[in-house]
């Protein structure tokens, strides 16, 4: 570390980390202020120079159009110092030795060739655990959503944040708390389902696991990204306000105001016209004035220049910096391009403010002194340690996600197989033998390795077939291919078709392949026309289902896929999120029966292949009340919060313990819950809410409180759901968000369509409007039969 660096007034650790950031920022000159605010991809230079162009995959937005943030290398970027140092592990693979190799030296020539030597934050990819060469991919976050369990999302998270700290890394751009609007976007695989109550819960538990460690996480996409119009990635939102305030801001306001997150990241969107990140009422008003939020603001990759070159409201990137920086912008990834030259040159005309530069570094200053970074003793060598990037632990605590991520969505006649005890069983589909399809795009195999297909997949991924075999001892499989998931090739279906009409089952493994910008049929860019399975592999169905074998279906996907047309004819049908790295063997437990499903459904399965907008949240006008005013179906195949068992279980004995409360009290809502069948398993008994007259539309139910417990045959457990006033607010006619009187529909089951349970609290006095101080939790007691009675 350079020696005018040592003993400097914000190393001094008898102050507080504001009056540390303070000293250095009041130390600093403007073009180090300026490059606090700005990063550098250097990884992305490795990227495209080791393949030829015509082998170029983006793995980020318009990558080739700027590519190498100008050409400036690491060491002319970064000649004022740095903000970040972006994707050091996550642009090519690295061996462990490698990578920790390539941190070292990033940080020396941060801290070499800049006049006070300030240190670069790390940032990585953690979507489905930490993007790197043989890390452990964890299942995808629709799958998290589908174990409704936050504190095993927790433990998930703060395992990956550990590996990630181990490596040098200091913020995870991870979770997505984009709420489904549109089941077609490719990046559904990406989010937690379509409730703002099941995003906010298991997102905020993802925070606090992965910050538990040390890792700062960075919520995205603020805000909207997820219902472009005709679900297109980067398509413009023709959103409401009062959509925005109900459905799409809460599950960040949840996140930042429980679970304390420390960054938040930009939309590409634009809201009505106006991009995201040149919105000063979101980044500002909402953001810092309203929800107090002191963390940084970190631009999607190239969102700032693409507010000139994409959505064209500022004449250049200098132009679109400025705006940028003006709207509550703090850090500019992955490349500074907008934050660079031109900004200074703008501040020293006096076009901008230097006090927004300062707000801005100072932001991110004070998460550099919060991190240690600015510490005596801190040094690059220090900062990472050895790790073991895919540990027998990460791999079990893989195992219990992928496992408890399962929905079981119709036993039929041929689940679980154990009860069949079949001798020879068929495996066909496009996703029975090809690991890729078990993992989300932003796991290393599918979202780097694509580039390098000599190396495989980096770590070991069984198949299903593989894990099938590893079950089922003494059974024969025989495996046929059948069709890609993609393309329009049938040649396989003849061989496929025999092989069903010689075994005692089928099981027909379907679904997608991620992929990014239009490489795979889920996720980045790989948008979908509409909910049919991809490519021919309807097709094939039929035709296993025309040899009256039975054929179990097993979709392994990134969405929901229509599936009215398969369900009546399958002896059995599975849904599987893109379970990860260990996701073949919890599916495979599944089909034997050895692991008793539990997943519900945190979006819903469709019945028609146009069924669009699949959404539970619809009003009386858009639900199934509203039958015969259009000649599309609104039922739902299989509702959201759905997910059948090999065991049963009995929700009843709804007690509330006062029937009426006021516009700032509270009820308790009790119901028992219990396993009425011959095995062990899990149920999720969830709480929903009806405002039964407001002052605008509202959904018909929301989802308020859930909990997952499990239950021996024959157990039974009391669940208590301690419910304040504040759960009913919404925004009123005029915007604000307020709790009136009336009556509140209380309902309890196992979906949002098996309610059995139903009570009414009637609410009285004044109408109370609500702020971010407001309750945004239900807090949830299991009681044993002994404490409830």
């Amino acid at each position: 570390m350079p020696k005018h660096f040592e003993n400097s007034a914000w190393q001094d650790l008898s102050l507080t980390a504001e009056e540390r950031a303070e000293r250095l920022l009041q130390a600093m000159t403007l073009a180090e202020k300026v490059a606090q605010l700005g990063s550098r991809w250097a990884g992305n230079d490795m990227a495209e120079n080791e393949r030829p162009a015509e082998e170029q995959l983006n793995v980020a937005p318009l990558q080739d159009v700027f590519a190498a943030g100008g050409s400036a290398s690491l060491e002319e970027a970064s000649k004022h110092g740095l903000g970040h140092l972006t994707r050091v592990w996550g642009s090519v693979p690295l061996s462990v030795e490698e990578g920790t190799a390539e941190v070292i030296r990033q940080h020396r020539v941060v801290l070499d060739g800049s006049r006070l030597g300030v240190p670069a934050l790390v940032h990585e990819e953690c979507l489905t655990g930490f993007t790197a060469y043989g890390a452990t991919v964890y299942p995808t976050a629709l799958a998290w959503g589908a174990t409704f369990d936050p504190g095993l999302v927790e433990r998930m998270a703060a395992a990956i944040g550990r590996d990630m700290a181990a490596a040098g890394v200091h913020q995870g751009l991870s979770p997505v708390l984009d709420v489904v609007r549109d089941y077609r976007w490719g990046r559904v695989e990406e989010t937690l389902g379509e409730d703002p109550y099941l995003v906010g819960m298991l997102g905020s538990a993802y925070v606090r696991g992965l910050q538990s460690a040390g890792v700062i996480a960075t919520l995205k996409h603020f805000a909207g990204y997820s219902a472009s119009r005709a679900g297109r990635n980067h398509g413009p939102v023709s959103i409401g306000r009062r959509e925005l305030l109900d459905i799409i801001l809460p599950t960040f306001e949840l996140a930042i105001s429980t679970a304390g997150a420390g960054s938040v990241m930009s939309s590409y969107s634009d809201l009505d016209g106006l991009p995201a990140s040149a919105d000063p009422w979101l980044f500002t008003q909402v953001l810092r004035e309203e929800w107090g939020f002191t963390g940084t603001v970190v631009s999607d990759y190239w969102a700032v220049p693409f507010l000139a070159k994409m959505h064209r409201v500022a004449a250049s990137a200098d132009a679109a910096g400025a705006m940028a920086l003006a709207a509550g912008t703090d850090v500019e990834l992955p490349d500074a391009i907008g934050f660079g030259a031109g900004l200074i040159e703008r501040v020293e005309s006096g076009e901008i403010s230097e006090e927004l530069v300062d707000r801005a570094a100072r932001r991110i200053l004070l998460q550099k002194v919060q991190l240690g970074l600015l510490d005596p003793d801190w040094t690059p060598e220090g900062s990472v340690k050895p790790v073991e990037l895919d540990s027998a632990g990460n791999r079990a605590l893989a195992l219990e996600v992928a496992e408890r991520s399962i929905v079981l969505l119709d036993a039929g006649t041929s689940l679980p197989l154990d009860r069949l005890a079949p001798r020879k069983i068929a495996v066909v589909g496009p996703c029975a033998s090809d690991p890729r399809t078990l993992m989300g795009c932003y796991a290393f195999p599918n979202h780097v390795l694509p580039r390098y297909p000599e190396l495989g997949l980096g770590i070991s991924v069984p198949s299903l077939l593989d894990a099938l075999g590893n079950e089922l001892e003494g059974v024969e499989l025989v495996h046929e291919h059948g069709s890609a998931v993609l393309g329009d090739d049938r040649s396989g279906f003849a061989a496929a078709v025999d092989a069903a009409r010689d075994a005692d089952v089928v099981i027909a493994c379907v679904g997608d392949l991620s992929g990014l910008f239009g490489e795979g049929s889920s996720g980045e860019g790989c948008d979908a026309e509409d909910l049919r399975l991809p490519g021919v592999q309807d097709a094939l169905l039929a035709a296993l289902f025309d040899t009256g074998t039975p054929v179990v279906v097993v979709v392994v996907s990134g969405r929901p896929y229509a599936l009215g047309e398969i369900a009546g004819r399958a002896a059995g049908l599975v849904q599987a999120f893109m379970p990860g790295q260990e996701g073949a063997a919890a599916i495979a437990g599944v089909l034997s029966g050895r692991v008793v499903p539990g997943g519900k459904l945190p979006v819903q399965i469709p019945r028609q292949v146009g069924g669009q907008p699949g959404t539970y949240l619809q009003p009386p006008l858009g639900s199934v009340e509203s039958a015969g005013i259009s000649g599309l179906e609104a039922v739902p195949l299989f509702p959201f919060g759905y997910g059948a068992s090999y065991t049963t279980f009995e929700v009843s004995d709804l007690r509330l313990d006062t029937a009426e409360i006021a516009t700032d009290g509270e009820f308790t809502a009790s119901v028992r819950v219990r396993n009425t069948g011959s095995r062990a398993g899990d149920e999720v008994v969830q709480l929903y809410l009806h405002d039964v007259v407001a002052q605008v539309a509202r959904p018909l139910k929301l989802l308020t409180g859930f909990a997952r417990v499990s239950l021996e045959p024959g157990a039974a457990v009391e669940i208590a759901f301690r419910v304040h006033a504040d759960r009913f607010a919404y925004s009123g006619s005029d915007l604000r968000r307020i709790v009136e009187a009336g009556d509140i529909e209380v309902l309890v089951g196992t979906s949002s369509a098996d309610l059995p349970c139903r009570a009414t609290v009637r609410v009285t006095g004044e109408t109370r409007a609500v702020g971010h101080d407001r309750t945004m939790v239900t807090p949830v007691e299991v009681l044993t039969a002994g404490q409830a009675s």
